[in-house]
């Protein structure tokens, strides 16, 4: 049987490409179904993230023991990426163990738990406790949702699939603008802000509980009845024959090797370390490129540019944001049709253009010498609005590509028995990243200045090209067994796993 590594195309349900059929973006309305669902945990984490930065104005209004101090306003920040951090740490674990499902519905009630405690909290105390469940189930949520999605996608669709969990975390930031935006007149308004986030959390709970596990880690599991009843809502009769017999290999091949990983196993195999060195290398450069430095401070980056009003900052900030969803939507339509790898290097390609343009739009604003004294006013507002447009242009740039590749790469470059492990391990790679960005970029403006603050982002921008062209291999349409030959070749250069990967029979 060959296997067969076409894209799809764009038209009708089902492409017939070498006798194989194909589905779309559209063609399954169970797995769109698994896929939203799944989702709501990307909402969860994007609301989370987002939502703070109002609440916090408000928070420091109501407790004089926040409002002058500094630590404890950056301790309730802060305490939700420690959270996320344990979380995504004993995240892989879990759903390893457990399973997929069972870890989203433990992350719905860290959610719940979290925005309650948060809502009803007496003091900066329990806020902060509050602030940390609802970290941990952020953190597993990052582990979960895109390996659930990726276990149940067809491979030809799997990157739209899984980056629409990116989409749903975008969604979510851009959410809670605009939930910020409609409770400011509201009694309460923190409260509410940040209780509101129990809604989802419990009705993602509900869903869960009607979804059935990821089909691939029942087979693993040795349920295969299960696995294949969840498979035959996914496939017609031709397809499913195929990927069972994939299963099945896989099976095989894992319980060759006692079915079992552990976290020592994935720095002694060659292949995995390759693997992981690549996912991981991802989630740090998407960090560090200077996502969330954008996403955090956009108002305060917006003022530097020379745009005191707060009003006009808060609304150059929700459009920042409404881009960066647009931008996802773009990935979506992109990252399965032109492939991860082109896609992340065209994106940072653009990001160092953009981050070039931000730098040198502080760098003349702050030289006093480029305005003469009569038009120094108009200079600078010009300099600002060029500052805004490197901006712009960032996320533009940044979002379809670096955005999703990361989060859609970890999702399916890892063997079975220590996907969830090395997914985990990676995302607290993605949460500690966040953590150093989150914390730094305000003191190191400070040290060197805001111009040469994004130059040096630009240059780590170039060392992110330089990784991914050196080390992220093309995984677009590829089977996961297919992804493992792709690493054991990489590892050990042997050109029969390279015939396999162009169509060998399995």
């Amino acid at each position: 049987m060959t296997i067969d590594l076409s894209m799809p195309g764009s038209s009708g349900l089902l492409d017939d490409v070498g006798g194989k059929k194909h589905m779309n973006f559209f063609s399954n309305r169970y797995v769109l179904a698994l896929t939203g669902a799944a989702g709501i945990g990307g909402f969860l984490f994007g609301y989370d993230t987002g939502v703070i930065s109002g609440a916090l104005l408000y928070i420091r209004d109501d407790f004089p023991a926040v409002r002058d101090n500094y630590f404890l306003q950056e301790t309730i920040v802060s305490m939700a990426l420690v959270g996320a951090i344990i979380g995504a740490a004993g995240g892989g674990w879990i759903n390893d163990t457990y399973g997929r499902r069972k870890s989203t519905l433990v992350a719905d009630m860290l959610f719940a738990l979290g925005s309650l405690v948060m809502c009803a909290a007496g003091g900066p105390y329990i806020l902060i406790l509050g602030r940390l469940l609802v970290g941990l189930g952020v953190g597993i949520a990052s582990v979960t949702a895109p390996v659930y999605i990726a276990e149940a996608a067809p491979s030809e669709i799997r990157g739209g699939l899984v980056s629409t969990n990116v989409l749903m975390i975008t969604g979510g930031q851009f959410f809670s603008y605009l939930i910020n935006l409609g409770f400011t007149e509201v009694p309460g308004t923190w409260r509410w802000m940040l209780g509101v986030a129990a809604v989802p959390a419990i009705l993602q709970f509900v869903l869960m509980l009607f979804l059935p596990e990821s089909p691939r880690w029942l087979f693993w599991k040795d349920e295969k009845a299960k696995a294949i009843s969840v498979l035959e809502k996914i496939y017609d009769s031709d397809r499913l024959e195929e990927e069972v017999e994939l299963l099945a290999s896989s099976s095989m091949h894992e319980f060759q090797s006692d079915g079992t990983g552990s976290y020592l196993d994935i720095f002694k195999s060659k292949e995995l370390r390759l693997a992981f060195f690549a996912g991981a290398g991802l989630q740090a450069f998407q960090q560090f490129t200077g996502i969330n430095t954008v996403m955090y401070y956009s108002p305060t980056i917006v003022q530097m540019a020379g745009f005191t009003s707060n009003k006009l900052a808060l609304l150059l900030s929700l459009i920042v944001a409404g881009m960066n969803a647009a931008g996802t939507i773009v990935g979506i339509y992109l990252i399965d049709r032109c492939g991860r790898r082109r896609l992340a290097l065209t994106s940072l390609a653009g990001v160092v253009v953009s981050l070039a343009i931000l730098a040198m739009a502080f760098i003349l604003q702050s030289s006093s010498d480029i305005c003469s004294n009569a038009l120094n006013g108009a200079c600078q507002g010009a300099l600002g609005w060029f500052a805004v447009a490197g901006l712009a242009l960032y996320i533009a740039f940044f979002s379809p590509g670096m955005g999703p590749v990361p989060w859609a790469v970890n999702s399916e470059i890892y063997p079975e028995a220590y996907r969830g492990m090395c997914g985990g391990m990676s995302a607290t790679v993605n949460w500690v990243s966040n953590l150093i960005v989150a914390q730094t970029f305000l003191s190191i403006v400070g040290l060197v200045g805001t111009g040469l603050t994004f130059l040096i982002i630009a240059g780590i921008a170039v060392l992110a090209f330089i990784f991914v062209a050196l080390y992220v291999p093309e995984t677009k349409g590829l089977s996961f067994e297919q992804v493992e030959l792709l690493w054991k070749e990489r590892a050990w250069g042997n050109q029969g796993n390279r015939q396999s990967l162009l169509g060998a029979a399995p």
